[in-house]
């Protein structure tokens, strides 16, 4: 497949879905699953630092997944200890960064992603960025939070608070927003991720489930991304005009 080496999303985020239906559909427990897609995410990690993206952001744990059942919860922070190898970061230059709600995560857990934050800081080929204990409700409330407190104590006035002001005080305000949504497993749904960030991102849904999502899968992706005009509230006629 033909791809546009100059016109590559400088940001993918991805919602990786479907691993646990992925496993049920082969007899084996949903944790089966989940190790099946952290090698996913090492052939994608690979692969986007090959085509040029910048930043890939992976949706692992949202604060509603720690209402799943007590044991797959913790299968889920076993695999996190377990993938954070130097491997998948060292080898392919990639800085490693974290967002969400990181102190409900054991303490072991923390740990490790800190570490690994520390190990990689120097890394420039592209950040990778997990989302652990994440929701956009929960970034949202936080940033609202911060801001008013910040009122409170004249630090801003409520005059001073627009959108870059909000975009500052976010988790996320070390990367720039999405260019590319993907979603795996056949859902048509965001799921609670990246709200605020995905404003003018382009969305693309695909039915495999995340553990079978191959980097030709990637490659489609990024192809009907380049085939969309991005207007950003302009019209067509505008944006044409600005190429010239």
């Amino acid at each position: 497949m033909n791809i546009d080496k100059n016109n590559i999303p400088q940001h993918i985020a991805i919602i990786m879905d479907g691993n646990g239906r992925w496993a049920t559909e082969r007899g084996k427990d949903r944790s089966f699953g989940h190790q099946a897609g952290v090698e996913t995410v090492r052939r994608i990690t690979s692969e986007c630092t090959r085509l040029g993206v910048k930043y890939l952001t992976l949706y692992t744990f949202s604060t509603e997944n720690w209402n799943r059942p007590s044991d797959e919860v913790a299968a889920l922070m076993g695999l996190v200890l377990s993938s954070l190898e130097d491997e998948i970061f060292m080898k392919n230059n990639v800085r490693f960064k974290v967002i969400g709600d990181i102190k409900r995560l054991p303490e072991a857990v923390q740990q490790k992603l800190q570490e690994t934050m520390d190990h990689t800081a120097m890394n420039t080929a592209m950040t990778m960025v997990v989302a652990l204990s994440y929701s956009s409700r929960w970034e949202i409330t936080e940033t609202t939070r911060t801001i008013a407190q910040k009122v409170k104590n004249n630090e801003i006035s409520i005059e001073d608070i627009n959108e870059d002001l909000i975009t500052r005080h976010m988790n996320t305000s070390f990367m720039p927003d999405p260019d590319l949504l993907i979603r795996t497993g056949g859902e048509l749904r965001i799921s609670n991720y990246l709200l605020w960030q995905i404003a003018y991102s382009e969305l693309y849904f695909c039915d495999t489930y995340w553990p079978d999502f191959s980097e030709d899968d990637l490659h489609k992706a990024i192809n009907s991304y380049q085939q969309r005009q991005r207007r950003f509230g302009k019209t067509e006629e505008q944006v044409e005009n600005q190429k010239k």
